[in-house]
């Protein structure tokens, strides 16, 4: 059995989907928060075909889609849960995507980060130690490189200067991971994800928030006078690798228990260019609004993925404008529908529209 963290997440949305439609024996959970609008996470779990009114009340709940996947709601900084959900289930793969997200929002809530993305992790840590799991992945980011001017950003790169605390949390995770590894011979596996987008992406996301933007006639403003570049990377993409390291075989080249990867695009667009692929979809012209760089932000990510395409014959094959416009198209349909309360959450987070995450 699998066990995915933040199960109604946006890429542990996507990865269940997959793993489980594939037949694999995978059980997720999340705690279900409320730093993005949880309505989003909670159609994401019925779209799963977990009932969200016993999933909300603690229940496991088994997919009426898969039923090979069942659901819990359960926080990674509850020690004794964590510890329950390991003795309950033969979990023999663990791939850790739970964590509190965001880049900007860890300069104001700094405990959040703390909590759930180092004493959470450690929880993780322990259990997969505990119970000799086989492997375990974790999503890393491409925030790690902070400050550094090289590119393509390489796994070799210096890490010693982040410029947030989600940054900051996230070296942590490496570093701790590796100990583990050291220490008790746990196989893990570190990916740093680089910009992901498309269909059930959180509503925090540039292209969330540009898209709300210019629906609703309001500018958005672009930071460092539109000169930043991205490594956009579409959720399929993203979750074709996480798959292939989760479950092929780890490669034998070396002996090294712990492992960090890029996963991305490897083609790192420019800000102005991904925006005005998104206005050409939306059928609508952005009104921007140009300034200075923000507090916590870098300028260029660009990701050197060849040793995932080494080990993983991992590749990238959504080009830009498919991928937006597969965004795009949930975009609308979902909005339109009334799956979330579009006019508040999303028009109050536009207020302070982001360049990329």
């Amino acid at each position: 059995m699998t066990l995915v963290t933040g199960a109604a997440g946006f890429i542990g949305h996507h990865l269940i989907n997959k793993l489980a439609g594939e037949g694999h024996e995978v059980i997720g959970i999340d705690n279900l928060n409320n730093y993005y609008d949880p309505q989003l996470k909670r159609d994401r779990l019925f779209e799963a075909g977990i009932d969200r009114r016993s999933a909300e009340a603690g229940s496991e709940v088994v997919s009426t889609r898969f039923p090979n996947y069942r659901f819990r709601k359960l926080d990674l900084t509850d020690g004794e849960a964590m510890r329950g959900l390991f003795a309950e289930h033969p979990i023999r793969k663990v791939c850790n995507l739970a964590a509190q997200a965001g880049v900007r929002y860890s300069i104001t809530n700094p405990q959040a980060y703390v909590a759930a993305n180092v004493t959470g992790f450690v929880n993780v840590l322990e259990n997969c130690r505990a119970h000799n799991v086989e492997h375990l992945v974790y999503a890393s980011s491409s925030s790690v490189y902070g400050l550094n001017e090289k590119i393509p950003f390489s796994e070799n790169d210096p890490v010693a200067r982040p410029v947030s605390l989600y940054a900051a949390t996230k070296i942590s995770n490496e570093l701790m991971a590796h100990t583990y590894s050291h220490l008790y011979n746990l196989p893990t596996t570190g990916l740093r994800f680089f910009t992901v987008y498309g269909p059930w992406g959180r509503p925090d996301m540039a292209y969330s928030l540009f898209s709300d933007a210019i629906l609703n006639d309001r500018p958005i403003n672009v930071f460092n006078q539109g000169k930043m570049s991205r490594d956009f990377t579409y959720v399929g993409d993203i979750v074709d690798g996480v798959e292939r390291v989760l479950t092929q075989p780890r490669p034998v080249h070396d002996d090294a228990r712990h492992r960090i990867y890029n996963i991305g695009n490897g083609q790192p667009v420019s800000l102005l260019n991904f925006i005005e692929l998104l206005e050409n979809q939306l059928g609508c012209k952005a009104k921007k609004n140009y300034v200075g760089m923000q507090r916590g932000d870098v300028e260029k990510t660009f990701a050197d993925t060849s040793a995932l395409q080494r080990d993983y014959d991992y590749r990238a094959n959504t080009n830009l404008e498919e991928g937006i416009s597969s965004f795009v198209n949930w975009y609308l349909e979902y909005y339109q529908l009334g799956g979330v309360d579009a006019g508040a959450e999303v028009s109050e987070r536009s207020k302070q529209i982001t360049s990329a995450d």
